[in-house]
């Protein structure tokens, strides 16, 4: 019997590294198209003051929560995005903006995102939760911290 159990706990071995290996595999590549969707949708989005890149990145039900200099934020992506439309982009005026990921996770269809994202005088840490909708990655949540 211990032997049957040994050679069995033996075959498990490659099988279980294998599956790891596919499961790795598949969240590079998701991590790789959340991060052209932020790269390409939403720091282009807000550095150009563009609301149809910003569109085609968040969900359309979005919801924005955080504080800026101390005071409440929040906001439907809506008015997030009409915001960004209304103010004059850091692109037009030349302004510093330094996007950072710091970090993504993915576990099935859901990510959690950490990003630094410093302009004009503010020093931006954003929370962003994706989901895949119909095999595109949305924003779905934003909070926001302004750190001084």
């Amino acid at each position: 019997m211990k032997i049957v159990l040994l050679i069995a706990w033996l075959l498990g071995i490659p099988l279980s590294s294998h599956a790891q290996k596919i499961n790795t595999m598949k969240n590079s590549t998701e991590e790789t198209a959340i991060r052209t969707a932020l790269e390409q949708y939403y720091f282009k989005g807000i550095f150009e003051g563009n609301t149809t890149l910003l569109k085609e990145v968040f969900f359309k039900d979005a919801l924005l929560f955080g504080d800026i200099k101390g005071v409440a934020y929040y906001k439907t992506a809506e008015q997030y995005i009409e915001g960004v439309g209304n103010r004059v982009s850091p692109e037009k005026v030349g302004a510093p903006f330094h996007p950072e990921i710091i970090s993504i996770d993915v576990i099935n269809s859901i990510a959690s995102v950490k990003l630094n994202v410093k302009m004009y005088d503010y020093n931006y840490y954003n929370f962003i939760t994706f989901h895949k909708i119909n095999g595109k990655w949305l924003i779905v949540n934003k909070t926001l911290t302004d750190v001084e």
